[in-house]
């Protein structure tokens, strides 16, 4: 994890507002730590949806399939979304929801991602992450929406979450 406290319900709810789940469709969630966005996808899934969540912590991961058996849960690097919705006939996706704290990881690591994203993502589909208020406006967090906005083809739609702590913004990208 990298936050100061788990994501609010809020904030969850916010992340998967608008998506529609309740079709036939593929979302990731990469990076589902304790569960709180996979309670929000979990509640929207339809029986036709499929759902992944890929998390490098076994702990996070087994308490995800053990929570959510609907979603599926592997233990594994987000750089390897392709491979892995390839092996799982779910390629490509339609959504990828991401709670990964982009700013403390190294720089060939975000790359890696945010490459394996864009490989990822229907044209059309969306991106959704958060930043909080206060890292906003860094040079690092700049940098990482400028990289993905490069890849995606289009800048981000902006929302803040105040009921969250710390507040953030929720970053949504439609893949061109």
């Amino acid at each position: 994890m990298g936050a100061v406290a788990p994501s609010s319900r809020t904030l969850a709810a916010e992340m998967v507002r608008g998506l529609n789940l309740t079709g036939p469709t593929t979302v990731v969630e990469l990076g589902p730590g304790t569960g709180v966005v996979t309670s929000a996808i979990s509640e929207q899934l339809g029986p036709d949806a499929h759902a992944l969540a890929i998390d490098i912590e076994p702990k996070f991961v087994a308490a995800i399939a053990r929570r959510f058996p609907r979603i599926e849960a592997v233990c594994a690097s987000a750089a390897d979304l392709p491979a892995l919705l390839h092996a799982r006939h779910m390629f490509p996706a339609d959504h990828i929801i991401s709670g990964l704290p982009f700013a403390s990881l190294p720089v060939e690591v975000t790359t890696a991602i945010l490459d394996a994203i864009a490989a990822s993502l229907r044209p059309g589909g969306t991106f959704t992450t958060f930043q909080y208020v206060n890292g906003y406006p860094t040079p690092l967090a700049k940098s990482f929406r400028r990289a993905l906005s490069e890849r995606m083809g289009s800048g981000p739609e902006r929302r803040v979450v105040w009921r969250n702590f710390p507040p953030a913004f929720v970053l949504t990208w439609r893949h061109q």
